[in-house]
């Protein structure tokens, strides 16, 4: 029991260092991509690092071991029953390097950017005389960034019969949630018995919270005349509840292998909105800041609506008993057109993205670890589709996925039924083309994450 209390702290103070590293990763992140000038920004990856590696799945994806929050049904595989510990923890982050090319001229630009990208804790709630029927029941809450905003460019152009001007378009921001989720999953058929049918129902719901801040600084370039500086600016702030629903079905094929079909729906958001707006000449600091001179107008406390579109998903994953293979494929699809800004539509657009992803498991279930490589679990993926970003002709934006689930737990441990697994994935991509207006980009991002499990609510035993 003592090895169970040590990992049981450890995963306490991990939760606590996490949660302090989440909220200063959100509140410092400096990112350039003019393409989260659009919407509400870009869209993190809504999946945790396992799903990455496959290109992303997650509709009909479960496993007991970890928290797929993308569906919420999948807390359904969460069961006091199983010789495993009871309580999950799931920390994510992510390195993401972005080149920036323009197509007008042969110049790139490239960023670095490093956040957590979830934070989530999940446990059964099922009692044991409901396993023994046949249902079980999970319950998870984290909190995770949902898009981000941040770019800065200038401009410089000579305008006819006048200065030349220079103009720094800069925005910051991003959205981001709390949330707290519940899935249960009941038995619907023994028809075979080493491998029973089941139906699992998710539902997901908290808080979604967020700002927006633009600015646009113009500068007159005069060598013998001097102009004041203009500059103006809108910062909002939003917030509101969130729905989201999610059902897996597992279909046994026979004795050693099954089907899982899911779906999920991340229903329509209304956002209450508040806005601050200035329009000021200024001038520079010493350090470069702005000192306003003259306010030309300025509004406060602006009341409005931020409308975030709905989307869904289908998939389905084949699995053998032995996990030594899985297959599967998710096809998404988000209802862009109908986002509102304060009534506002912007350059977005309808999209769609198919996802294709595998995972390899070389050793059997419930063996001795003799080969550490062959407890090592290989993934790899790709998706595809157009960008949500209506700029020109329908751009692309696509990558091909690679990940691995590292065991780090030690032998000891392990029969007490604790497990630390370290999980990467690796994501080379691209959104747009060459023959892409503007710009652009080249993304390469590393996922790294920890899924722990350990008893904190065991009571204690002694001999």
């Amino acid at each position: 029991m003592h090895l169970v209390n040590l990992t049981t702290a450890g995963l306490k103070r991990i939760v606590g260092i996490s949660f302090a590293l989440f909220i200063y990763s959100i509140s410092s992140a400096q990112d350039n991509s003019p393409y989260s000038r659009y919407g509400l920004g870009d869209v993190v990856p809504n999946q945790n690092i396992i799903s990455r590696g496959m290109g992303g799945i997650a509709a009909g994806y479960s496993n007991f071991l970890n928290i797929n929050f993308k569906n919420p049904a999948s807390l359904g595989s969460i069961s006091t029953s199983k010789n495993v510990s009871n309580t999950i923890f799931d920390v994510g982050g992510e390195i993401d390097v972005r080149t920036l090319k323009s197509t007008g001229i042969a110049s790139k630009y490239t960023s670095t950017n490093t956040i957590i990208s979830y934070l989530q804790v999940a446990f059964p709630i099922s009692t044991a005389k409901m396993e023994k029927k046949g249902t079980t029941w999970g319950l998870s809450f984290g909190l995770r960034p949902i898009t981000r905003i941040g770019y800065k460019v200038e401009k410089n152009e000579r305008l006819p019969g006048i200065d030349s001007l220079s103009t720094l378009y800069d925005g910051t921001g991003g959205i981001n949630q709390v949330n707290v989720s519940t899935g249960f999953k009941i038995t619907t058929s023994r028809r075979i018995p080493e491998n029973p049918g089941s139906l699992s129902i998710g539902f997901s719901s908290g808080y979604t919270f967020g700002s927006r801040e633009y600015s646009t600084q113009k500068v007159f370039i005069n060598d013998t005349v001097t102009y004041y500086k203009s500059n103006t600016q809108t910062q909002s702030n939003f917030g509101g509840i969130f729905l989201n629903t999610g059902i897996q079905y597992l279909f046994p094929i026979n004795k050693t292998a099954y089907v899982k079909i899911g779906g999920y729906a991340n229903l329509r958001q209304n956002l209450k909105a508040r806005q601050d707006n200035v329009n000021e000449t200024f001038v520079f600091d010493g350090n470069g800041g702005i000192v306003a001179i003259d306010t030309v107008n300025a509004t406060k406390e602006i009341a409005g609506t931020v409308k975030l579109p709905a989307s869904y998903g289908v998939g389905l994953t084949y699995q053998d008993n032995n996990n030594h293979w899985l297959l599967g494929a998710d096809f998404e699809f988000s209802n862009w057109s109908k986002y509102r800004y304060y009534g506002e539509r912007d350059v977005v657009r309808d999209n769609w993205t198919l996802r294709v992803g595998a995972e390899y498991y070389p050793a059997k279930n419930n063996t001795t670890a003799k080969k550490y490589w062959s407890f090592v679990k290989y993934r790899a993926g790709f998706y595809y589709g157009p960008d949500y970003v209506k700029l020109d002709k329908t751009r692309s934006n696509y990558a091909a996925t690679l990940g691995a689930s590292l065991p780090l737990t030690t032998a000891n441990l392990l029969r007490y039924g604790d497990f630390v697994m370290l999980n990467t994935a690796i994501e080379v991509g691209s959104r747009g083309n060459k023959q892409s207006a503007a710009f652009r980009e080249n993304n390469f991002r590393l996922s790294i994450g920890i899924s722990m499990n350990a008893r904190w609510f065991q009571k204690r035993s002694y001999q």
